[in-house]
């Protein structure tokens, strides 16, 4: 798994796992959101990719802590 470093004061990295998204996030956690590796893409190119995660992905897809 190839994670991409992102600029932001909420979320680190981001990669995907099969069809699903893996974010780590600056306070030091790491969750999986099943079938959100669709939203690879737009989180990536964000203006604000904490703005987009609480947007477009928090409350819409199922997730479990990784780490």
């Amino acid at each position: 798994m190839h994670f991409i470093y992102l600029s932001s004061s909420d979320i680190s990295a981001i990669a995907i796992n099969s069809n699903n998204l893996i974010i780590k996030f600056n306070s030091g956690g790491v969750y999986e959101y099943f079938g959100a590796a669709k939203e690879y893409n737009g989180l990536i190119h964000a203006g604000s990719a904490g703005g987009y995660f609480h947007k477009f992905i928090k409350n819409n897809y199922k997730y479990k802590k990784i780490s």
